[in-house]
């Protein structure tokens, strides 16, 4: 499909959707709120994706949220309960556009060069993996206006980031610097320039697309549900899905390729 906020490619097992608005800053227009979950869900139903990279184009990954997405609307009034109501149904739209990233059967990963700000932390969090060139920071930009960030960032944050950590950058609005991401374990590596981060971000993919596509989402299934409940509860979660998603015919394949020193080939995801 085309899309007006993106490019989508695919390549062997591995998609690639590339925020394309770099004249303004890749901000989150009505039409990229719409299209991103879209894409992500028509990359998913197939069963032929394995992982998906994000990156962007220009200085800047995003500058957040476009104002108009609310402009000619009533949604961010709250004077009346229906007022209320609709202002509720609106966050619940946008929040949704992110949990298709972590509905998704396959691992997401973003690139982020420059400026990862508001709504960019709320999407980056909702990714599996991130990687990020040394000059690109993160902005919790909602407090710098008067308001508390309600996409995800607070939901998703407290879990990637110590503590004190998410109240710092959420309190102040300050940067949070590339290498001090990596060092707190929220970016996974560090590239010099855009070019090699995609190229890295791609070869990550790739690694994971060259294993069982079953076995990496139970995974990705199995750290998202722990990360939510408690140990009894993520034993008894892994109980039930590890019989259902094991496949003798998969470990047969990765030990045989690895005696032969080839590689496994694997069947993809049945569509959804």
């Amino acid at each position: 499909m085309a899309y007006e906020c993106f490019e989508v490619s695919v390549e062997g097992k591995v998609a690639h959707l590339r925020l394309t608005r770099p004249e303004r800053r890749n901000a989150m227009t009505l039409a990229f709120w719409r299209e991103l979950p879209s894409a992500v869900r028509e990359l998913d139903a197939g069963g032929g994706v394995r992982a998906l990279v994000i990156s962007s184009t220009g200085p800047h990954f995003t500058a957040g949220m476009d104002l108009s997405v609310f402009q000619g609307s009533d949604a961010l009034t709250t004077g009346t309960v229906e007022a209320r109501a609709r202002f509720r149904g609106k966050l619940e739209t946008l929040q949704q556009t992110f949990q298709a990233l972590d509905d998704a059967r396959f691992p997401v990963i973003a690139a982020v060069q420059g400026g990862c700000i508001g709504g960019g932390v709320d999407m980056v969090t909702a990714c599996c993996l991130r990687y990020a060139t040394r000059d690109a920071y993160f902005v919790i930009q909602e407090i710098n206006i008067g308001m508390m960030a309600d996409v995800g960032t607070f939901n998703r944050l407290p879990k990637l980031l110590p503590d004190a950590i998410v109240r710092e950058l959420g309190y102040t609005g300050e940067r949070l610097g590339a290498e001090r991401a990596e060092r707190l374990g929220f970016v996974n590596g560090l590239f010099d320039d855009h070019d090699a981060l995609v190229a890295g971000a791609l070869g990550a993919a790739r690694r994971i697309a060259a294993k069982a596509p079953v076995a990496v989402a139970a995974t990705k299934r199995m750290v998202s549900f722990s990360r939510e409940h408690t140990l009894a509860e993520s034993y008894g979660h892994l109980n039930a899905l590890q019989p259902g998603i094991f496949s003798i015919e998969d470990i047969q394949r990765s030990v045989a390729a690895t005696r032969t020193g080839t590689a496994p080939e694997y069947a993809d995801l049945p569509p959804r």
